[in-house]
């Protein structure tokens, strides 16, 4: 990065305009004729809310990059994380498949580390492959308590499992480089680009995974800690159009969705905010927004100043987004917009400028896209469609071997922070939510023409709409026995965990990230994790006699 800092919005725009290829002159994504293969680059970051990448949120901060982006290729304003929190999200997107098909439950059971990605093929199939950053697709990773809080979330229990959100400003106004770990990965992938990829005879595809705007750790938290710090420096804060931002309206705790109140409970945001609390909050994530924007920039100034730019596909995603503060919580693990709408745009040769694509898309979208602008056979389980007709502006007129593309889009979360599997159908201007088996925890239902910032569940006043939208997701996905799955696994994990701590077991337990709560009634809680143990399914009835007897 040039003088220690990022590369200005004037200076960009001089450069890809004497770069932006000629109308006419462009090969297409995925068309055949002889025309050289065409390399991609994929930048996915991490809890970015889709909505800063189009009017009226865009209004909040300065994103030159991602603006840069929409000028000169294809914006959608409708594209959804397959399930709102970092593996079971990344899973998606690399496997082409729904969780439930993957069964990526939590941040600790993703896909087998062997599983055959799009990168695979495309490595298969001519391509050289690079990546850089945060992957976070594969079992086995994130911290003890997450996995742990995540098991027991059907535990007859309420405990804070995050730090309280709050604010650190750091350094001063020439202080750019404020998450460091993703500068060095943005340097790796932009030096590679300078001497690796521009002497490649062969495509590449070149991946880069930011873990910006994601939330810092906080050391008060406990056992690995939470992430509950919204941290940047007044150089990026000056981005941000403070008179802009919105404060979101909040129900009263007393009329919050039960599964609402458990999720705002458990990220420690039930107390007392001022308003001037959440505007900053909400400042210091659109800062850090601001900050992986120019991430993104360099990349795509390195493949300008080496000329890769002209046969290049550029994609820029986020694994899911930030609440921020919306609905009296921050972090993800809901199915609400500012968690679940993830921002995709497109750029490159064959793809439209100044597109905006209505839509509804998601992550699963990403692996058949790969393949098709690598010419390589989709296969035909995927539960992703190919976004290249999108992005051709022939959506309804080109039908892949698979049929239309559906006007609905899945999401679907079994997680932490959130006491019920959850699932949402997205078509149209609905939103359906639902929980569980479909019955035991109220449905939700919004329009989102007409409530864009989802305060009134209109559920119960449009029964048949509900059943229809029901109906409609039990087509795609049998989700009471998905749920009751996620229930089964989530003891079976946890009694297998308990039993490898021994006598350990109640001081390890008492001490993950819910200590503060846990250690003023120890032996409450353990009990409550006991009863739930031995609560048996009818079609197992001994399935936990050995932990009830």
């Amino acid at each position: 990065m040039p003088g220690g800092g990022p590369l200005g919005w004037a200076r960009l725009v001089l450069l890809l305009v004497a770069a932006a290829p000629r109308a006419g002159a462009r090969p297409r994504p995925g068309a055949s004729g002889g025309q050289p293969r065409l390399s991609v680059v994929l930048v996915a970051c991490d809890s970015l809310d889709g909505r800063l990448t189009f009017y009226p949120g865009n209004q909040t901060v300065d994103l030159p990059f991602i603006n840069f982006m929409k000028r000169y290729g294809t914006v959608f304003l409708n594209a959804y994380t397959n399930s709102p929190i970092c593996c079971p999200s990344r899973a998606a997107m690399w496997s082409g498949l729904f969780t439930h098909l993957t069964e990526s439950w939590n941040n600790f059971k993703g896909l087998d580390p062997g599983y055959v990605t799009w990168m695979d093929l495309m490595e298969k199939h001519g391509y050289h492959t690079q990546k850089y950053g945060k992957l976070d697709y594969t079992s086995g990773h994130h911290s003890v308590s997450n996995r742990v809080e995540a098991w027991t979330r059907d535990v007859d229990f309420l405990l804070r499992q995050e730090g309280r959100p709050m604010v650190n400003l750091t350094g001063d106004r020439k202080h750019v480089r404020v998450m460091e770990a993703d500068w060095r990965n943005t340097d790796k992938a932009v030096n590679w680009i300078k001497n690796e990829a521009i002497n490649l005879t062969q495509p590449f595809v070149l991946y880069l995974g930011l873990n910006l705007p994601h939330p810092y750790p906080s050391p008060y938290a406990g056992e690995n800690f939470g992430s509950s710090t919204f941290l940047t420096s007044p150089y990026w804060l000056e981005k941000v159009t403070y008179e802009a931002i919105k404060i979101p309206k909040w129900s009263s705790l007393s009329e919050m969705h039960p599964v609402d109140y458990y999720s705002s409970y458990t990220k420690n945001c039930t107390g007392e905010f001022t308003k001037q609390e959440v505007r900053n909050i909400r400042a210091f994530y659109y800062a850090m927004c601001a900050e992986t924007d120019a991430m993104l920039g360099e990349v795509i100034s390195a493949l300008r100043d080496t000329g890769l730019l002209k046969k290049t596909i550029v994609i820029f995603t986020a694994d899911h987004g930030e609440l921020a503060m919306e609905h009296r919580q921050f972090y993800k693990m809901s199915m609400y917009e500012g968690s679940s709408h993830v921002p995709l745009l497109v750029m490159g040769p064959g793809i439209k400028s100044q597109q905006q694509i209505p839509n509804v898309v998601s992550l699963v979208d990403i692996y058949p896209t790969m393949l098709d602008i690598a010419r390589i056979p989709v296969p035909q389980n995927l539960s992703g469609y190919s976004l290249i007709p999108l992005l051709h502006g022939k959506a309804e007129n080109v039908v892949s071997p698979r049929g239309h593309r559906p006007s609905w889009v899945l999401s679907e979360f079994h997680g932490c922070n959130v006491n019920s599997s959850v699932y949402m159908l997205r078509t149209g201007k609905w939103k359906y939510i639902t929980y569980s088996d479909g019955h035991s925890v109220l449905p939700q239902l919004f329009d989102l023409t007409a409530d864009p910032d989802e305060l009134t569940n209109i559920a119960v006043k449009f029964p048949a709409m509900v059943h229809s939208l029901d109906k409609i997701l039990r087509s795609i996905i049998n989700y009471p026995k998905v749920s009751s799955s996620v229930q089964d696994y989530n003891k079976r994990q946890f009694i297998s965990w308990k039993q490898s701590l021994g006598q350990n077991y109640s001081n390890v337990i008492a001490n993950l990230r819910w200590h503060q709560d846990w250690l003023k009634e120890p032996k409450k809680y353990e009990n409550a994790i006991d009863k739930w143990l031995c609560q048996r399914f009818p079609e197992e009835p001994s399935a936990w006699g050995q932990v009830c007897r």
